[in-house]
């Protein structure tokens, strides 16, 4: 193959193969007698997948190193390789169609939310809301619009489902009606509290209202949470937001909660050492109901 040819087969022009060539991502091949490189099939497949690495988002040096690995394979190994890659990625545009297809449906039902796009699960959440709110009448609270966008930020920032998870373990925390109105009267009361200082009396009141909507795969989460030292990064930047007594209900919640999630892991600790105590105990009754056993051990000896 000629060095067009091998560029319209991979779906890369011969400015890329040639500058793959200068910095020695893709070797020379040899030329022919007129001094026109002949492309094989391993040039083939080795410029198909570096255009498909570079696609994954890794930069030339990355893919180099990733190329390195390769070095040495037999080519079969190299074809089922990027058939796999391929595969892969065949199923990864599969799931993001049928996202896709959620959101199109709803947005040509005009229910797609100002935050869109967002997972279904975060979109169901997101019209329990505004049911509710429109229900209550009168100005929609900031803290709910904070809220969605804080609920937005996690369903897609965090991996392998996590955000998805905490999503729907937040849906489910406010799934009954009047679980919701609480939501919204949390809501109004942080609202109140724009502009006060931490030692607002009304901080309590919300502090016990956040404290029990939290679900509980979220407060087993705070088993780790340290909420003193929140004020860099994501969290510094999500309670820049609030004012001194919004922060302090804030602080307050996550520290009553990581307190009930060492409670209860500390409680499944013991239960687990108790049960464990338990069929050890039974084990050396059982034993101890057979005074044949250690004659018969004795025998076998």
């Amino acid at each position: 193959m000629r060095i067009g040819e091998i560029a319209r087969l991979v779906g890369v022009t011969t400015r890329a193969v040639r500058h793959y060539h200068r910095i020695g991502l893709l070797p020379e091949p040899p030329r022919r007698g007129n001094g026109y490189r002949e492309y094989a099939l391993r040039d083939a497949v080795l410029l198909a997948r570096v255009r498909r690495l570079t696609e994954l988002g890794l930069s030339l040096d990355e893919v180099r190193d990733v190329l390195a690995d390769d070095a040495g394979k037999e080519l079969v190994e190299v074809l089922e390789e990027l058939d796999a890659d391929l595969a892969r990625q065949e199923a990864e545009v599969r799931v993001r169609r049928e996202r896709l297809a959620v959101l199109l449906g709803q947005a040509r039902e005009g229910r797609l939310p100002a935050e869109g796009p967002v997972s279904p699960e975060l979109a169901a959440l997101f019209a329990d809301m505004a049911r509710v709110g429109a229900e209550r009448g009168g100005p929609e609270p900031r803290m709910a619009a904070l809220d969605r966008e804080l609920l937005t930020l996690m369903d897609s920032s965090f991996t392998g489902g996590e955000g998805r998870r905490l999503v729907t373990a937040m849906r489910e925390a406010v799934a009954a009606p009047e679980a919701m109105e609480r939501a919204y009267d949390l809501y109004a009361r942080l609202d109140e509290l724009a502009g006060a200082d931490a030692g607002d009396p009304r901080v309590g009141p919300a502090v016990s209202l956040l404290v029990g909507l939290l679900p509980d795969e979220v407060v087993e989460r705070m088993g780790h949470v340290d909420p003193d030292a929140w004020g860099g990064g994501f969290e510094g930047a999500f309670l820049a937001e609030f004012s001194p007594a919004q922060t302090e209900v804030i602080r307050r919640a996550l520290r009553t909660a990581a307190e009930r999630a060492g409670s209860a892991g500390r409680a499944r600790d013991a239960g687990r050492a108790e049960g464990a105590e338990r069929a050890a105990a039974v084990e050396r009754a059982g034993d101890a109901g057979q005074p044949g056993k250690a004659d018969r051990a004795e025998d076998g000896r």
